[in-house]
């Protein structure tokens, strides 16, 4: 499958209890060892980006995610591996202009 074939998904990870930068970067190495293996597996998905979400004090609250995949179930099989929420998940749609 090439990438042109893959759908674009947004993927909000909503954290119960705020975490560390630190151990954001763990979840982060955890994320990108899941891939490969998924990847290695003949899977196509690929990470594109993720925006960092923070409350008032700055602790990190979750993420949106950004994701290229063949569909649904490599991004939930993904969620599984790395042990991270998958809050929801919905399919990209070309973003908003401004002015």
């Amino acid at each position: 499958m090439s990438d042109t074939e893959l759908t674009d998904f947004l993927i909000l990870r909503s954290l119960d209890d705020p975490i560390t930068k630190d151990e954001l970067e763990a979840a982060g190495e955890q994320s990108g060892e899941a891939l490969e293996e998924l990847r290695e597996e003949g899977t196509e998905i690929r990470w594109i980006e993720s925006e960092v979400m923070a409350n008032e004090n700055g602790r990190i609250t979750g993420t949106f995610c950004h994701y290229r995949a063949e569909g649904e179930a490599a991004i939930r099989e993904h969620a599984d591996r790395a042990d991270l929420p998958a809050t929801r998940i919905d399919r990209r749609r070309e973003p908003l202009e401004g002015e």
